[in-house]
């Protein structure tokens, strides 16, 4: 029975990845609220200059659902297996999007991971952020500050990109960070998991609740990094998903 049940977590957790003796070579990339997938652009650069063929998603942010299905029409084109990533907001999509039977892999980037029953906003009351800048428009979406966006939400990127960012950001429906979860994909697929230690939006200590709950494969803390790691450690980043599809 032992035996068996060995047999059994090899094969969810270690030949999805291999089944062909070779690394995934597809890879999504998935952003998060309140920017759009422009910002994945020097993590894609050192993918590709790899040999990964990198897609990115730019789901509209207007509903959680509809990002989901979004993420999902991006997964069915790719053309074989994929390591399935995602930055923050786009976490709890990847959480759904990532049951789809091409999806072999689960790499969060300073991201939720919510389990079934559970909101990414709840969450976040129990492990509390640092910023208090979020607005909450009468439309029922939600923005950054534009003057504290720099500072809370990409905190080590250039100055001058920060600044673009505030004020080309996409407002957010506020319904999506309350979505409840349900089958969430990191209980089936292997996880791997970035922990921004400077993260003003995400309590560092709820990406490591997240990262040790879903039994990440392989943990990085990058140490300084705020929000927006995945731009300002982008070979970082780079390296935490290759070894997500390398199975390592």
């Amino acid at each position: 029975m032992k035996i068996f049940q060995w047999l059994l977590i090899i094969s969810v957790f270690v030949l999805p990845v291999h089944s062909d003796g070779q690394a995934v070579k597809n890879v999504v990339l998935v952003h998060g609220a309140f920017v759009d997938g422009s910002g994945w652009e020097g993590v894609y650069n050192i993918l590709t200059k790899q040999g990964y063929k990198v897609s990115v998603t730019q789901h509209t942010l207007l509903s959680f659902n509809g990002d989901v299905a979004a993420v999902t029409r991006i997964i069915d084109q790719q053309d074989g297996p994929c390591i399935l990533v995602a930055h923050s907001y786009g976490g709890a999509v990847i959480t759904v999007a990532g049951n789809n039977p091409k999806v072999v892999g689960l790499v969060y980037i300073a991201a939720h991971a919510p389990d079934a029953g559970e909101s990414e906003a709840d969450n976040g009351k129990i492990y509390p952020p640092v910023y208090k800048s979020l607005i909450k428009g009468k439309d029922g979406f939600d923005y950054i500050d534009p003057e504290k966006f720099p500072a809370d939400f990409a905190g080590g990127v250039p100055k001058g990109k920060a600044r673009f960012m505030a004020v080309s950001q996409t407002p957010t429906a506020d319904s999506a960070f309350h979505a409840i979860i349900q089958e969430p994909a990191w209980k089936t697929k292997p996880v791997w998991y970035m922990v921004a230690k400077a993260d003003k939006i995400i309590n560092p200590d709820l990406e490591r609740m997240y990262a040790k709950r879903a039994k990440s494969i392989k943990t990085v803390e990058v140490e300084g990094a705020s929000h927006c790691v995945f731009m300002s450690h982008p070979r970082e980043t780079a390296e935490l998903i290759v070894l997500g599809a390398k199975g390592k």
